[in-house]
């Protein structure tokens, strides 16, 4: 078996707050399965920063970043055009109180 990295995605999102809060429900069910190449770890929205568009961090459990492209892909914000870019960056944790149970993941 291969081994599994750490993932962190950023999402900036588009404008339309309207039809974000129309396919979140979709958005969270979506992120809260696992794929069959990559599994979201952790996620949720940045509180709102002046000057700063919204947009959200993705903790992601993947082989490759071609892995963690492919299944947030298929996230509804994406398909909606929802997320006006996506930046995904490999992370290596080594300390912290959530360090134990991503290291037991990998």
């Amino acid at each position: 078996m291969a081994r599994m990295s750490i993932f962190a995605v950023q999402y900036i999102y588009t404008d339309d707050t309207g039809a974000r809060d129309e396919h979140r429900p979709h958005h969270r069910a979506y992120l809260g399965v696992p794929g069959e190449k990559a599994t979201v770890v952790l996620s949720g929205p940045y509180a709102a920063g002046v000057g700063q568009a919204d947009g959200a961090l993705i903790i992601v459990q993947a082989e490759t970043v071609e892995d963690v492209l492919a299944h947030l892909s298929s996230d509804p914000f994406q398909v909606e055009g929802l997320v006006e870019r996506v930046q995904v960056r490999g992370w290596s944790p080594v300390m912290g109180t959530w360090h134990e149970s991503l290291a037991d993941r990998l």
